[in-house]
């Protein structure tokens, strides 16, 4: 019979809890967590988003999707914008406050990588990042 540790799913679990606690711990101060931080770095590669898209791109539920936008939305970090192809939806922007926070978050987030990648050389981490990029967006590939 196969082992714990020889399970790559299993692996993977493992290191996504891992990385989490990091991250959270990391943004502990702010009073966001890793799915805040999550959703805020979708929005800072696109002009906005619905709901329903922010949903489908982060995997989240879209009932939990409903209570980040408002928490960041009282933060300043995004605002409810109309949507340019129909007035009716509403679309979730990224603010300049969103920005900034993203900015002065961007070394906390590398430390987070570091810690996790540590045991690893760098064209191992280059390489896993290439990979767990392939798994995570099929369609980039």
């Amino acid at each position: 019979m196969r082992g714990l540790y020889a399970d790559t799913g299993y692996l993977l679990y493992r290191l996504g809890l891992r990385s989490g606690q990091l991250f959270n711990a990391a943004l502990q101060e702010s009073g966001l967590r890793l799915r805040h931080y999550a959703l805020l770095r979708y929005l800072a590669t696109v002009d906005g988003a619905l709901q329903r898209e922010l949903s489908t791109r982060l995997g989240y539920d879209p009932s939990a999707i409903v209570g980040l936008v408002d928490d960041l939305e009282e933060r300043g970090f995004v605002e409810r914008a109309p949507a340019p192809s129909d007035r009716r939806s509403r679309i979730v922007v990224l603010t300049g406050k969103g920005e900034a926070f993203l900015r002065d978050t961007d070394e906390a987030s590398r430390r987070v990588t570091d810690s996790l990648t540590a045991p690893l050389p760098a064209h191992d981490r280059e390489t896993l990042h290439r990979l767990l990029l392939r798994l995570a967006r099929p369609e980039a590939t």
